[in-house]
């Protein structure tokens, strides 16, 4: 998992000027459990910065996507959410009965797709959609 001790030297070493609202929002991803949507920020930092807009928000998700330091993720085909970008790839699982969604570890480089053979890949993802172990253990199927 990635550490920062410093989320203002950090966005300064990724060539982001680190006003107050960059800062909130990046320190939100990163302490966040979840995957958050722009909403989910929006709720949680409206309180503190009155005049933070979703607009703010989604133009700051954007520069944290263009520096590599933030990825988004679509959910269900149309749900985006966020994350901090850290060295361990992942896939991600999303519980249909309680819409958790799990970081899943897979082993990207051990991958065997014999059809993808000489093809240029410059991105991947897996997503898995199902019912966790907590939701079929608790009979909310």
């Amino acid at each position: 998992m990635l550490h920062i001790d410093n989320i203002e030297k950090y966005l300064r070493d990724h060539e982001i000027s680190p006003s107050y609202q960059r800062k909130r929002i990046f320190e939100y991803l990163y302490n966040s459990k979840k995957h958050p949507s722009v909403n989910d920020i929006y709720s949680f930092l409206i309180d503190d910065i009155p005049t933070l807009s979703k607009t703010t928000i989604y133009n700051t998700l954007n520069l944290f996507i263009e520096k590599n330091i933030v990825d988004s993720i679509i959910i269900d085909g149309n749900e985006l959410k966020y994350q901090i970008c850290d060295s361990k790839k992942h896939g991600h699982f999303k519980c249909k009965s309680c819409n958790t969604l799990y970081d899943i570890q897979i082993d990207f480089d051990n991958l065997n797709i014999d059809s993808l053979k000489g093809f240029d890949i410059h991105e991947q993802s897996f997503y898995f959609v199902g019912i966790c172990e907590k939701c079929k253990n608790n009979n909310k199927v």
